[in-house]
């Protein structure tokens, strides 16, 4: 064998047995558990022991309102929590990007990543010792004289939208910054020479310049978002209407796990669909944007 060949083999075989784990770890524990929730999916149940192919779980799902109500209204809060996080992380990536230096960027970096250091349980709880009717944010309103008497802030849509933004903003925050630090600063100053506005500067190198980053943020928030289950019910009540809650309703109460199997494909269907909408309007390359998140 020639020698530039057998280097060339050897370097794919170590590449190969490098990448075995996590090709491994991916099959067994994404690609797998995906099939067959697929196949379950499509598996009705006539007897104790016996199935057969089915659209059954489907067509449950197109033909009662409530599954479709619930399933559009997750996507549409899902959306707005996404476009609220960016609106919210943006000046906090470009103030650590570009205005705060050395350790103060630093700082404000580790202060969004302070409330991570606890369970997304903890968090969550937080948020209801806050706005109970018997709670913190309550009670002030009362002393500042806003209101007559406590109110209950919990199980509202804002209250789920508050939680979810809180929970997600980090994930929005560290594609934001990674793509903003590359970002020229002579770009800028050569703009504000010329005469360009501060609007036009966001708008055309800004913006334009983090996209990846931008895209990137969105897809991970909004798959997180979309798919959360604690957040909602805590914050929401009974009465939070997420769609995740159904999954758990069929898979763990009613133990339908052909519908469970059903709603979860759906639920994946539709964050697939919703990614690569974003990728198609934002003009970005998949593996671009994933370099960024």
């Amino acid at each position: 064998m020639d020698p530039s060949a057998q280097r060339i083999w050897r370097h794919r075989l170590v590449l190969t047995l490098l990448l075995a784990p996590a090709l491994l770890w991916l099959f067994l524990l994404i690609v797998l558990p995906h099939v067959d929730l697929a196949l379950l999916s499509l598996r009705a149940r006539v007897a104790p022991r016996l199935h057969h192919v089915s659209l059954a779980q489907y067509k449950t799902f197109f033909a009662e309102p409530l599954y479709w109500h619930i399933f559009v209204r997750t996507a549409i809060l899902s959306a707005i929590a996404t476009a609220i996080t960016l609106l919210i992380a943006f000046p906090i990536a470009w103030v650590i990007t570009k205005v705060a230096q050395g350790r103060t960027s630093a700082l404000l970096f580790v202060v969004c990543l302070i409330p991570f250091w606890v369970s997304e349980t903890v968090r969550a709880l937080g948020w209801l010792i806050l706005l109970r009717e018997s709670g913190v944010l309550p009670a002030l309103l009362v002393r500042l004289g806003i209101t007559a008497q406590p109110v209950e802030l919990l199980y509202h849509d804002a209250t789920i939208l508050t939680g979810l933004v809180y929970t997600s903003l980090l994930f929005m925050v560290v594609p934001l910054v990674s793509s903003l630090e590359s970002l020229d600063n002579s770009l800028i100053e050569a703009a504000y020479d010329l005469g360009a506005s501060g609007a036009a500067i966001l708008r055309k190198i800004v913006i334009p310049h983090a996209a990846p980053g931008i895209t990137a943020g969105c897809i991970v928030v909004f798959m997180l978002t979309l798919g959360n289950y604690l957040t909602p019910t805590l914050l929401g009540g009974k009465n939070s209407q997420w769609f995740t809650e159904l999954i758990y309703t069929q898979f763990i109460v009613r133990f339908n796990w052909e519908q469970g199997a059903a709603f979860g494909f759906l639920l994946l269907a539709l964050s697939t669909a919703m990614v690569a909408l974003g990728l198609r309007v934002s003009g970005q390359r998949f593996v671009d944007v994933m370099r960024r998140s």
